[in-house]
């Protein structure tokens, strides 16, 4: 199987899509940009120049205007370079996108696909860099998914864009230059299903997005002192795979849940070996 980068897997996935589904639209600030976007949107515009729309810098209108465009049928995918800024979009996203299934009773959906994306160095600053998965999380009538391989990356926004109600899509400039095994043809990863990334048995590492790969290098170094630990991938945080991460918990007897860069192998071995010393669960 041929091996692409993460971004160039986000690319060939929007290409696919929006040449699938003729109510499918890429819509958002800098679209064509690789400031804002990478080279995820690398020809979008030449081949859908009707179907790719480049905004002005108004996070609630766009997210109002793509809501609304869901609700009448079509399938909008819409892009917020900066994650940070899905703030100014709060109102569209918790008070409407995620409402107007349950309002109707199941009636109306909203389609729509939320990509968000964490940017990260290139003097982007606080408010260029924060990761805010966790606030979506708690809004009832989202989904939330962050791929951590160019494989996920395609299938879970496949998923994303095929499901009747709002998904939010996040992924981290990090990851673009990542390759990996990617089939050409459009395939869907289930949303709410993760992955066990390592196999092992002292303890599990729960990690998703870029701290996957942090996961993966720490439990390398970890091997080296003895310690044979496991990294789930979560893949998607709403709706979380429970069964999956519990279920090795409870046969490694030890949880570490990756939240930032790992810095100090010695210290996470240190700890870990101590948890297990005294027998905790």
């Amino acid at each position: 199987m041929r091996e692409i980068s993460y971004a160039k897997a986000i690319n060939e996935t929007l290409h696919q899509m929006i040449e699938k589904d003729e109510k499918a639209f890429l819509i958002g600030q800098g679209v064509t940009s690789p400031w804002y976007v990478g080279t995820t949107t690398v020809g979008l515009i030449d081949r859908f120049p009707e179907r790719v729309i480049d905004t002005p810098v108004s996070e609630n209108g766009i997210t109002g205007a793509a809501v609304g465009a869901a609700l009448a049928g079509m399938h909008p995918i819409l892009v917020h370079p900066r994650m940070d800024f899905m703030y100014y979009a709060m109102d569209q996203i918790a008070n409407h996108a995620a409402n107007w299934y349950y309002m109707f009773g199941g009636q109306l959906s909203v389609p729509i696909t939320i990509w968000g994306i964490i940017n990260r160095g290139g003097e982007q600053a606080a408010q260029h860099s924060q990761a805010l998965q966790a606030m979506f999380t708690h809004i009832p009538g989202l989904k939330v998914v962050m791929p951590s391989t160019p494989y996920d990356a395609k299938g879970l926004l496949v998923a994303s864009i095929e499901d009747d109600n709002p998904v939010v899509y996040i992924d981290d400039r990090w990851l673009y230059k990542i390759s990996g095994e990617v089939p050409e043809e459009i395939y869907s990863v289930t949303i709410g299903k993760g992955i066990v990334r390592r196999e092992g048995e002292d303890v599990t590492i729960v990690a998703t997005s870029y701290m996957v790969h942090e996961a993966m290098k720490a439990a390398e170094s970890l091997e080296k002192e003895g310690i044979d630990a496991e990294v789930v991938d979560l893949r998607s945080l709403k709706p979380l795979d429970e069964n999956l991460a519990f279920n090795h918990v409870k046969e490694t007897g030890g949880l570490l849940i990756a939240g930032g860069v790992v810095t100090n192998d010695e210290e996470i071995g240190g700890n870990i070996r101590s948890h297990k010393d005294q027998g905790e669960n």
